[in-house]
């Protein structure tokens, strides 16, 4: 079994090495029938993911952090057109003011400055992330409970898991699994302008964690008549956990305590 080197460790470098994981992978990261218009990979690493992404796509910029890696990308995809790679941090690339992809095998100490860059390019239209599994799982509600990040996004973006990848698939092997995450914004938001906004005011106010219960938050800000009566629209028991409350539930909520 490969040992990590201290350059690994450093830059959390865990690379794919199973070529039917890298393809399926690439299958749900473009799953349209026609090619990506324009997609960046993140850490591409070894290139286990660029070569069957690049099949996939019109144009693929592949970033790379580690100098050692990056001429060794440019070797193996110099004949490859679609294919630029591009050394330095992705984290510090500016987005593409056109609609764009996002997909790659993210470091696991960096998933959340990643996942937070995805959120604020305002043409991005989809980023399917290698993350680890409780990541994934935590923020598509596979636990049974929801995290605040899903759940202000959730007008916008829609979270899924879309499976799970085995740490033995990864050199060196990771100590945890390995999930796919896929963030895709919605066509058409499921709130306005200003309904988001309210929508953020709501959100935050109930996870404030204020008066010990989701109720109590909310009766900060709302009269006790009318937030007993949007639990019941919500079909939520009165002492329900705010992690526990998914998305939909917080919609009916929201439109109930708007009116």
């Amino acid at each position: 079994m490969a040992r990590p080197t201290a350059a690994s460790r450093a830059l959390s470098q865990n690379f794919l090495a199973d070529r039917a994981t890298a393809e399926r992978f690439a299958r749900l990261a473009a799953p349209r029938a026609r090619p990506v218009p324009l997609l960046l990979e993140v850490g591409a690493g070894k290139g286990a993911l660029t070569a069957p992404l690049a099949r996939r796509c019109r144009e693929l910029r592949a970033y790379e952090i580690d100098p050692r890696l990056v001429s060794v990308l440019r070797g193996r995809f110099s004949g490859t057109p679609q294919v630029r790679v591009v050394g330095g941090d992705f984290l510090a690339a500016h987005p593409p003011r056109t609609p764009f992809s996002v997909a790659g095998n993210v470091p696991f100490s960096r998933t959340a400055a990643v996942v937070d860059w995805c959120l604020r390019a305002p043409a991005l239209t989809d980023a399917t992330l290698l993350t680890q599994l409780e990541y994934a799982r935590k923020r598509t509600g596979d636990y049974g409970s929801w995290t605040l990040l899903t759940v202000r996004t959730w007008p916008r973006y829609e979270w899924r898991l879309l499976g799970r990848v085995g740490r033995h698939c990864f050199r060196p092997v990771p100590r945890v699994d390995a999930g796919v995450l896929r963030v895709e914004r919605r066509e058409t938001p499921l709130l306005d302008a200003a309904g988001y906004r309210s929508w953020l005011d709501l959100v935050e106010l109930g996870f404030c964690g204020a008066g010990g219960s989701l109720r109590a938050s909310l009766r900060r800000a709302h009269p006790r008549r009318r937030v007993d009566a949007a639990f019941r629209a919500a079909r939520l028991d009165p002492g329900v956990l705010v992690g526990e409350v998914a998305p939909e539930r917080w919609l009916r909520l929201h439109a109930e305590l708007t009116r």
